[in-house]
């Protein structure tokens, strides 16, 4: 991972963190409203239940624009069509759960903030990869969502990116063809 990558991931991850913090800070507010200042006792809803099949390892991780980076180091491929039809932009953080059949679940739980940015559709020369130009910006697309669009090199193209651009990557939220 580059260093200014690695620096984008933890702007993000201490944007996101600060959130938590104010989500938590309400959450715990509301439930003094509804205790009258006491303490609210949640545990007679808590029941027991049979287990899921879709239990099992979790893992947390950050969207890099193709695959997850848990937060156990390792790099876990996602499918082009979850990522194109969810518009995972690079900075998502994801949670993925390994069932105990070795399936692959993979959830978006803290969407970054996104930018859309309109620009046009181009291949790169050596690796014939698509790819959306802004201005003197040029951010790679995954196949899935540029086929799914039925996007062609030339049409104009509209993007998600993180806010500020600062990514490589860019999720294509729609194509208008020229």
């Amino acid at each position: 991972m580059e260093n200014g990558n690695k620096d984008h991931y933890i702007a993000l991850l201490r944007e996101l963190l600060g959130k938590g913090k104010d989500v938590l800070e309400q959450i715990e507010k509301t439930l003094d409203a509804l205790g009258g200042g006491k303490p609210v006792d949640f545990s007679s809803l808590i029941t027991e239940r049979a287990p899921d099949e879709h239990e099992g390892n979790v893992v947390e991780g950050v969207f890099n624009g193709k695959e997850m980076i848990g937060r156990d180091g390792k790099s876990y491929t996602i499918p082009q069509n979850y990522a194109s039809k969810s518009k995972l932009v690079e900075g998502d953080l994801l949670k993925l759960t390994i069932t105990a059949s070795g399936s692959f679940i993979f959830k978006q739980i803290g969407p970054v903030e996104r930018e859309r940015l309109r620009g046009q559709l181009a291949k790169e020369q050596e690796s014939d990869a698509f790819v959306g130009i802004i201005g003197d910006r040029v951010y790679k697309l995954l196949l899935a969502s540029v086929t799914y669009y039925h996007g062609d090199v030339g049409d104009e193209v509209v993007l998600l990116v993180p806010k500020g651009g600062q990514g490589a990557w860019a999720a294509v939220e729609n194509v208008i063809k020229s």
